[in-house]
């Protein structure tokens, strides 16, 4: 997936920095290990939001509002995706989902505002030990994503 992410976002003429660091299984452990600030951190959450799994991307430092998400798509319940789920949907494991949706992983995807308002975002990408930090502007054009709040402060 790491090569994969790579060579998509190079054909798309998008700029990134490449970070090769221990195994992060937090987002403090993987923000240190980059030398960035938490806030820039993307992580990327997959739901299942009534009957479907979507992505759903927000600042490291910000915790999910599942509420806000319940409003939006006008559903009772949200979960996490299992263990299984997410290996079966993305072939990852939790801590390494990327966030990008289609056409690298066949979910849809949404962003927090919490990203939008950042310049820059950093993440696992579709590994525990490799990390992208690339221009938000940038990351927003090629992920293409819908955008609207779901997050609280952390």
């Amino acid at each position: 997936m790491f090569e994969k992410i790579k060579s998509w976002l190079q054909s798309e003429s998008v700029e990134f920095r490449e970070v090769h660091h221990e195994v992060t299984l937090t987002s403090e452990q993987s923000a240190r290990a980059r030398g960035e600030d938490i806030s820039v951190g993307g992580k990327a959450l997959v739901l299942k939001v009534g009957g479907t799994f979507s992505i759903f991307v927000l600042s490291a430092a910000r915790k999910l509002d599942s509420n806000a998400i319940k409003s939006h798509f006008s559903v009772k319940k949200t979960r996490f995706a299992s263990r299984d789920e997410l290996l079966e949907l993305t072939g990852l494991e939790p801590g390494s989902v990327p966030p990008f949706g289609k056409p690298l992983i066949d979910l849809e995807l949404y962003v927090d505002q919490s990203i939008i308002d950042n310049e820059k975002i950093a993440f696992n990408a579709g590994s525990l030990t490799d990390s992208l930090i690339l221009n938000t502007k940038d990351y927003l054009e090629v992920a293409k994503p819908e955008s609207f709040k779901f997050s609280v402060q952390g």
